[in-house]
């Protein structure tokens, strides 16, 4: 509590009197709070979301994999957007226990090598390339660099499969 004190500005009485609900908050207490423990007002008091149109993106670690995955949509139905960090000898799954589920996956890599296995087939994508597979078929990814591996990968869950779109036309200013 002294350390809180100190770097706020907020004497340890008050801030005991907050901490027992013998004092309310004001903003000019939550203020340097939200500085201190470094989140967003909104964050500190548990505001409900408004409308922001702005992502507020968080990333989850996967245990075991050491990958870091950053959903890009908040919507719960459709297709699903993440962006994946994968480190350097990672995988998602292990030869003898590829996943398979109900879906069709499309992944972009932006930095590094990805391997893929997809069934029998495997392919190994550079920074620019993009593939995508049934992930009914047992698969993995895979680092196959000596760098972490960035990618989007956009799933759907019913399948549902990106229109690729091929006729370009010119058009004037």
């Amino acid at each position: 509590m002294d350390d809180i004190s100190e770097r706020s500005g907020i004497s340890s009485s008050t801030l005991s009197r907050l901490e027992s609900g013998q004092r309310k908050f004001t903003l000019d207490l939550l203020l340097p709070l939200a500085v201190v423990h470094g989140l967003p007002l909104d964050e500190l008091v548990g505001a409900p979301p408004t409308g922001d149109p702005r992502l507020h993106l968080r990333p989850v670690a996967v245990p075991g994999q050491g990958q870091t995955v950053l959903p890009l949509v908040r919507h719960s139905g459709g297709p699903h957007v993440h962006k994946h960090v994968l480190p350097v000898r990672a995988t998602t799954a292990t030869r003898q226990s590829l996943h398979a589920h109900a879906g069709y996956s499309w992944v972009y890599v932006m930095r590094g090598r990805l391997s893929i296995t997809a069934g029998s087939r495997r392919v190994v994508l550079v920074a620019g390339e993009a593939t995508e597979f049934d992930t009914r078929l047992p698969h993995s990814l895979s680092n196959a660099d000596e760098q972490p591996v960035e990618f989007l990968s956009v799933f759907g869950a019913q399948g549902e499969r990106m229109r690729i779109v091929t006729s370009w036309v010119e058009c004037s200013e």
